[in-house]
């Protein structure tokens, strides 16, 4: 079981995905967890990214590819995963089909307000990265982290103004990534509105469906 996780910022893709990663026993891979382990692992090609994101750059998309077949290739994989973010743009859709078939992709939808409000009301932990939501997942105490006891805070792009133009460049990114994938029969639009139980059997209903044709 193949599959991609596609859905804007604040849509809960990562939440998500950790569910059915679970309940499947399959690996939640995304990029960013790619990029941390090359460079703790100090590897050729986690050096090379590291140079650009101490930079502030974009790490070029031939290094996030060659990292991702190597992590594709790794035991755990062997009965499938989930690319959670992964692809963003066509390049990385083209080149992905160069290094495995996808099975499904799960389209999370909601309306911008919805996201707005998730991610206006997101903290998350200085120390641990936990994420918690004031109106969802608060914490048991207001500002500190239930897991470590350390500070919460709010990341400069969880602001209304930033959160609406990082929707308009994903929006103008993925457009053609669900066209792509539409053609191809693949992508299956679920309803990501409403509570994390309710979206999380919807998931798990499109997937048992899909899967059955």
């Amino acid at each position: 079981m193949k599959l991609i996780f596609l859905g804007p910022p604040g849509v809960g893709k990562g939440t998500h995905a950790e569910i059915i990663s679970k309940r499947y026993e399959i690996p939640r891979i995304s990029t960013g967890d790619i990029l941390r382990e090359g460079v703790k692992n100090g590897s050729e090609l986690g050096l090379k990214a590291k140079k650009y994101m101490d930079e502030g750059g974009l790490v070029p998309d031939d290094i996030i590819i060659s990292m991702l077949r190597n992590r594709l290739e790794k035991d755990d994989c062997r009965n499938g995963f989930i690319l959670d973010g992964f692809p963003r743009t066509m390049a990385q859709a083209e080149a992905l089909d160069k290094i495995t078939q996808i099975d499904m992709v799960i389209n999370s939808v909601a309306s911008d307000k919805t996201i707005i409000e998730r991610l206006t009301t997101r903290w998350t932990c200085r120390k641990c990265a936990a994420i918690y939501n004031t109106l969802y997942v608060p914490p048991k105490k207001e500002g500190i982290c239930d897991r470590c006891g350390e500070e919460l805070y709010q990341r400069d792009d969880q602001k209304e103004d930033v959160i609406k133009n990082r929707l308009k460049v994903y929006n103008e990114q993925t457009e053609p990534l669900i066209n792509y994938y539409k053609k191809k029969e693949l992508l299956v639009d679920v309803n990501a509105e409403g509570p994390k139980d309710e979206v999380a059997a919807r998931m798990a209903a499109a997937i048992e469906k899909y899967f059955k044709k």
